[in-house]
């Protein structure tokens, strides 16, 4: 039977593979020099292994990341190259996860497996992880796309005293970071599904890991501000990610204050006109959790097609 070992990651050596299986899992483009600048901006939250067998080739690997704001819980990833998978490299990886998560204090692991991936799935149903929430990843062609029904749409909320503008337009300034900071805060933790966790410790944190990524296009984020009051009502983000000729969402939220009034639609048609003018994106990617009906029916509205789903699934530990 073939040795199996494991040792830290060494990110001179391994990052390259490792980037090209975080592809895979996350079915996104993901680069060694990003994969790098996380680990290293995130490292004290990180606990992962690579498994190599006698020759030293890589095998599979675990990465585990504390959460930043749950106490207790830490998201996992897990992969086995597709030919090993049968020879207990999957199993010693999470046997080593499990007693580093022990060690380390934790209460529950998170995992997100897809749909169509039933032999991840049994893995981990196998181990006691428990299904929580789904996820589904929808598309629509751009190319097919009509905008030209929501121009009314878009009229009659401007001449409602709405101002349709992208952070480019609008300066791009801290402080209207800062308004773009709490607007994505409050939608997201308000999306049916949602935990409530915060996706950011701090607008320092959000200024950082949002608005200096190499992927923040501040002409993709679009706006629709009530002049009247100066409140940010609505926002829809869209970037292009290197090496993906598909243009992906990032957030749409629409403040509660404002739901009904068609405002997640406007933002909506103008970001996905800028991903097919600017961008020259011939699909756009969306993630919805299979809980938030509102935006899943504006989806199907605007053309969009389901193409995968992802199951978010929990293991409490003891």
């Amino acid at each position: 039977m073939k040795t199996i070992s494991l040792r830290p990651a060494e990110p001179e050596h391994d990052f390259g593979q490792l980037a090209v299986w975080f592809s895979i899992l996350e079915d996104e483009p993901s680069s060694e020099s990003d994969l790098r600048e996380y680990f290293d901006r995130q490292r004290e939250r990180i606990i992962e292994r690579v498994a190599i067998d006698e020759e030293g080739e890589l095998l599979g690997f675990y990465w585990i990341v504390r959460s930043r704001s749950a106490a207790g819980r830490t998201f996992l990833y897990v992969f086995v190259r597709p030919e090993q998978r049968g020879q207990r490299v999957g199993s010693r990886l999470y046997e080593d996860l499990t007693r580093a998560a022990e060690m380390a204090r934790m209460r529950s692991i998170w995992v997100s497996v897809w749909d169509d991936f039933r032999e991840g799935r049994s893995f981990a149903e196998h181990r006691g992880f428990v299904e929580r929430s789904h996820r589904i990843i929808l598309e629509l062609n751009l190319d097919t796309f009509d905008d030209r029904p929501y121009d009314a749409i878009i009229t009659r909320l401007s001449n409602e005293g709405f101002r349709f503008a992208s952070m480019k337009e609008l300066g791009d300034t801290e402080d209207a970071q800062r308004k773009l900071y709490v607007l994505n805060d409050t939608t997201a933790r308000a999306v049916p599904g949602s935990d409530g966790t915060p996706s950011w410790d701090s607008f320092e944190d959000f200024r950082r890991r949002v608005c200096h990524a190499d992927w923040y296009k501040p002409a993709g984020q679009f706006m629709a501000v009530d002049t009247t009051s100066g409140t940010w009502a609505a926002m829809y983000a869209v970037t292009c990610f290197e090496g993906d000729d598909c243009a992906t969402t990032l957030h749409i939220g629409v403040d509660s204050l404002y739901r009904g009034r068609k405002l997640g639609q406007a933002v909506q048609v103008l970001a996905l006109r800028y991903a097919r003018d600017v961008l020259k994106a011939h699909l756009i990617r969306n993630v919805c959790n299979a809980e938030n009906l509102p935006a899943l029916a504006i989806n199907r509205k605007l053309g969009y097609a389901p193409v995968r789903r992802i199951c978010l699934m929990e293991k409490t530990l003891e």
